[in-house]
């Protein structure tokens, strides 16, 4: 009698079903958890226009390399299609709360869906200065560690330690921004920052965190590690909100050294937290602080559950909803956290219901 053989799948079928399994675990984290998000419409923000004191800009050919370029406020922001509705309402805050709005130039950097993304910004903001730039997730995908939160690990949220390479040389100075924020204040104030005669970077610094806890017992165990931070008070500091010395940047080169921390870090793990830990090991100690007006993050709470949060004490003049929560996820599924109720009026998706023409 003979036996009957089952069919076996081909090689071909099997090596492709992995590949589509590999690229759900690893990739779809990346992408937005309502994929429509790619499809949204945006409403058409108002114009905004410089007060009488504001300097003029008179090489316009040039914008962003123009003689007056002391006069323009450089801001560097990312945008993927799973945070552009974060995007417009922080443009659209940024432009309102700012007497010189035309003397603001935008830096958007992205990794797929540049047509899209260029296509939707011109549409709600069309007299908007920007440029849009293209960043290579290989630049960066094979330096990458699985972080506490699958989120974190996108390439494009590493796409602020290249910054330096991405912009024209001729800026040397400009504000980063995350997407899941907005201003109340003049972003002038803020790019204005002194950065003294050393630093390259400055940005809200949190001294009461528990600094240790961004490292595993195996960094803080072995001496050539921990006495990176020798003859440093380094401290927490978010860097969602930074002003940036590129100039200085370039020169010292800070890319590779970002780079070389990422690379030990793949050979052993040394923190636990994205891309924030190299951001430390490099600069924390060393940056200008800034007013914790600045960044009242951790509004989209905690990485793991996103409770609610209240502000810090003090003066408020940026809101950043850092952490799991985002403002626009909770409204829409109905369950808002009271401060989300400040990011509202900023929101320019177009709903079903909307009475604008």
């Amino acid at each position: 009698m003979q036996s009957t053989s089952i069919p076996q799948p081909k090689p071909t079928f099997q090596f492709l079903t992995l590949i589509l399994v590999f690229f759900f675990f690893f990739f779809v984290p990346c992408l937005s958890s309502t994929l429509t998000t790619i499809t949204h419409q945006f409403k058409e923000a108002p114009e905004f226009y410089n007060s009488p004191e504001c300097p003029s800009i008179t090489d316009t050919s040039s914008y962003i390399c123009s003689d007056t370029n002391k006069t323009i406020v450089h801001v560097a922001m990312t945008l993927d299609t799973t945070y552009i509705r974060g995007s417009m309402a922080a443009i659209l805050s940024i432009l309102q709360h700012s007497s010189c709005p035309q003397n603001i130039f935008f830096h958007f950097v992205c990794s797929s869906n540049a047509s899209l993304l260029r296509a939707a910004i011109t549409t709600s903001f069309p007299y908007l200065k920007f440029h849009l730039y293209t960043f290579n997730d290989s630049t960066v995908s094979g330096l990458i560690s699985t972080s506490i939160r699958s989120a974190l690990d996108c390439p494009l949220n590493y796409a602020r330690s290249y910054l330096p390479n991405l912009l024209p040389f001729c800026v040397t100075r400009v504000v980063y921004l995350d997407s899941d924020l907005i201003l109340v204040d003049d972003i002038a104030k803020l790019a204005a920052t002194s950065l003294g005669e050393n630093s390259v970077l400055a940005a809200p610094e949190y001294c009461n965190a528990n600094f240790t806890s961004y490292f595993t017992p195996s960094f803080w165990s072995n001496p050539s590690l921990s006495l990176t931070f020798a003859n440093r008070k380094p401290c927490y500091f978010n860097t969602g909100v930074m002003v940036i010395d590129l100039g200085r940047w370039r020169e010292g080169e800070y890319t590779a050294k970002i780079e070389d921390w990422m690379e030990l870090q793949k050979r052993m793990r040394i923190y636990e937290l994205g891309s924030l830990p190299p951001f430390l090991l490099v600069f924390a100690g060393e940056i200008a602080s800034v007013d914790h007006r600045w960044n009242q993050h951790g509004l989209g709470g905690d990485n793991f559950r996103g409770l609610c949060r209240d502000l810090h004490p003090g003066p408020v003049s940026l809101l950043h909803w850092s952490g799991k929560g985002k403002p626009w996820v909770r409204l829409d599924a109905n369950r808002p956290c009271p401060l989300d109720a400040l990011w509202a009026p900023y929101d320019l998706l177009q709903t079903p219901f909307s009475l604008d023409s």
